[in-house]
């Protein structure tokens, strides 16, 4: 690990950017190409509030509208032809008259940018809530454009997944199909404008099955036992008309292969599927063309078609020192937008004009954020306790050697997801202020292989969390940080961390900052899963697969919740929790608290009003830095 990091040059230091640099919305969220390629449709910020900006796509082209939403939080901007925008936002909220805590609520509206009309969907369907499920898909039904929409719409009082045809013209609104099976999850829908598809999955049973249509009727062609959840759908296949599904090797449930089934009988596997780990359609019909996935810290698109692959080389070859990621192309796929993800030169987005063969930036996505304000991050190697490797990522600060550094331990949550070699504004914030992060891929982390996932079943709290403190003992035996001062900071599954580094893996923390972190294992699945002590659901089977636990009444469970083991504390810690969390609920936060001053330890509650689990208001995103920031500094000063 030591070999691997070089020390930094000790000149004149730079002026440290403010925290705001770092902690408002990205300036620049979202960029979106029209059809024909003459638009673009932009979210942008001022760090808090959101508006959709539309432009003509030229350089130096003219801003044609701005639709301002203030603190709405948009989660999706979609063209439908070149005059009309689908724009998807969410709110956190209860519902009269429907059972169950708070959720996260989706709608659509549509925008005409030429009427500036604004129009929701779902509003004139008889029988259904107007939200939506997932972002529209558009297609063309005689050169008009039409939203298909997954609503709920209600039989016998409760709610079914069910598929809704707009058209965008007129508003004229109906249903696609009959409504939805009861374990209908996702729809899929032809180029020509048809229901193709959809996934069904039985919670009780862990069965999942899958419908197609042909000739007006649906039949059931493929079934799966599947306990964790829905195998869902990934949209159309090579030929696009086709139903895409990441299967379970029936060798390995933890292995999947990409496999295309036909309406008319039969299905293929794809070539390379197995290996993406997102997939690429086309922009126009759906097609598949390819995917991307994440080698060591290399992102590679493969694309079936050689001309595809040669205009994506091409474009690399204009940033070979980036990994540019595909966010938007042009329906003919000769103009493409990437967002450029630079670990050494911030985020920013860019267009590409495979005509031209010319790439033109299009902006960095934090105004203010300078070369000053980056600080430089490595990959790094380490062993666990068991001898397992585990990589990860060293952010080192500006214009300090990297020699008995303090440390902030960053992990991520999930924990099924992975840190990746790019700008992370957490890191690079708390880099400015002068500490060195390690955020490490531990055991159970997606993206290396199966057999690394499985060996975080039963972790939590346990290997898994020693996977973090291997980390901290590897870079003080390289002398690179001081091991006295290191602290623990994360949210979700990495507040559980921070948490169970103040309570089960004691002797290395100075302090511990969790942000939407949970505590009390049992009381969070119950919660979730209005459940008491069931396995008939997917989400509670898979959360107990990795806890290590056969129920929600296991004793192990309780083990391992740092609140049932407040009295083990021996550092400060600091919790940070949005009121309207719908993941993590807000009462995780308040039993550790009252566990915690229980037990007469050091404890700071901090409650962001109005926020959600993924920090989507710049407002309340900022009050979380600036607290954990100042934590850090009156609990392991910097200097």
């Amino acid at each position: 690990m030591a070999a691997a990091v070089c020390a930094s040059s000790g000149s004149a230091s730079a002026e440290v950017p403010p925290l705001s640099v770092y902690g408002g919305l990205p300036n620049l969220e979202e960029v979106e190409i029209s059809p024909d390629g003459g638009k673009l449709a932009i979210i942008v910020t001022n760090g808090e509030e959101r508006s959709v900006m539309v432009r003509d796509a030229a350089e130096g082209g003219k801003v044609i509208t701005v639709l301002r939403v203030g603190q709405t939080k948009l989660r999706d901007i979609k063209w439908a032809g070149s005059d009309h925008l689908l724009v998807t936002a969410s709110a956190t909220t209860m519902v009269f008259a429907l059972s169950g805590p708070k959720r996260e609520y989706w709608k659509t509206f549509d925008y005409d940018i030429v009427t500036k009309k604004q129009t929701f969907l779902m509003k004139d369907a008889p029988g259904t809530m107007n939200v939506v499920l997932t972002p529209p898909t558009v297609r063309f039904i005689d050169g008009t454009p039409h939203a298909f929409v997954e609503g709920v719409y209600f039989v016998d009082r409760m709610g079914r997944n069910t598929l809704y045809r707009i058209n965008l013209k007129t508003g004229a609104t109906k249903m696609a199909s009959a409504s939805g099976l009861e374990g209908t999850d996702s729809w899929l829908v032809s180029p020509e404008g048809e229901p193709l598809a959809q996934s069904v999955y039985d919670e009780e049973k862990g069965a999942w099955s899958l419908m197609l249509k042909s000739g007006g009727t649906w039949s059931t062609v493929e079934k799966s036992a599947s306990r964790t959840g829905s195998l869902g759908l990934e949209g159309l296949g090579r030929d696009g008309h086709s139903a895409l599904v990441w299967m379970r090797d029936p060798k390995d449930e933890d292995k999947l292969v990409l496999r295309e089934f036909s309406p008319q009988g039969g299905s293929t596997e794809v070539p390379q599927g197995g290996a993406f780990d997102q997939l690429v359609h086309a922009p126009g019909d759906g097609a598949l063309l390819g995917g991307y996935a994440l080698v060591g810290d290399e992102r590679r698109y493969t694309f079936f078609d050689p001309k595809d692959q040669a205009n994506w080389d091409a474009l690399r070859a204009t940033i070979p020192d980036e990994q540019p990621i595909l966010a938007s192309w042009s329906d003919d796929r000769r103009k493409i937008v990437v967002f450029v993800d630079s670990a050494a030169l911030g985020p920013a987005y860019a267009l590409y004009d495979a005509d031209a063969g010319t790439l033109r930036w299009l902006g960095g996505t934090y105004v203010g954020l300078t070369l000053d304000g980056i600080s430089e991050v490595q990959s790094i190697k380490y062993k666990a306790a068991d001898g397992l490797v585990i990589s990860g990522y060293l952010t080192l600060p500006k214009d300090r050697e990297a020699k008995n550094l303090p440390l902030v331990v960053l992990p991520h949550g999930g924990p099924m997801v992975r840190d990746t070699l790019g700008f992370d504004w957490w890191s690079q914030a708390l880099a400015s202020r002068g500490y060195a992060v390690l955020q490490p891929n531990f055991r159970g982390s997606d993206g290396f292989g199966p057999d690394f996932i499985r060996a975080g079943y039963g972790q939590w709290g346990k290997a898994m969390q020693t996977d973090l403190s291997a980390g901290v003992r590897g870079l003080a035996r390289g002398g690179i940080i001081d091991p006295k001062r290191v602290c623990i900071v994360g949210a979700s599954y990495g507040g559980y961390a921070a948490l169970a580094g103040a309570t089960l893996d004691q002797g290395v923390y100075r302090c511990a900052a969790s942000v939407a972190g949970p505590s009390d294992l049992p009381r969070m699945l119950i919660d979730n899963n209005h459940l008491q002590d069931s396995t008939n659901n997917s989400t509670l089977r898979y959360w107990l697969r990795f806890m290590g636990a056969d129920g929600v009444k296991d004793p192990d469970l309780a083990a391992i919740s740092p609140a049932r083991l407040a009295d083990k504390v021996a550092i400060p810690v600091l919790l940070i929790h949005g009121k309207d969390d719908t993941v993590v609920p807000y009462v995780q936060s308040t039993l550790m608290a009252d566990a915690l001053k229980k037990a007469g330890k050091p404890v700071e509650l901090v409650t962001l009003t109005g926020e959600d689990h993924w920090l989507s208001r710049g407002a309340t995103r900022q009050q979380m830095l600036n607290a954990v920031v100042g934590f850090l500094e009156k609990n392991n000063p910097p200097n």
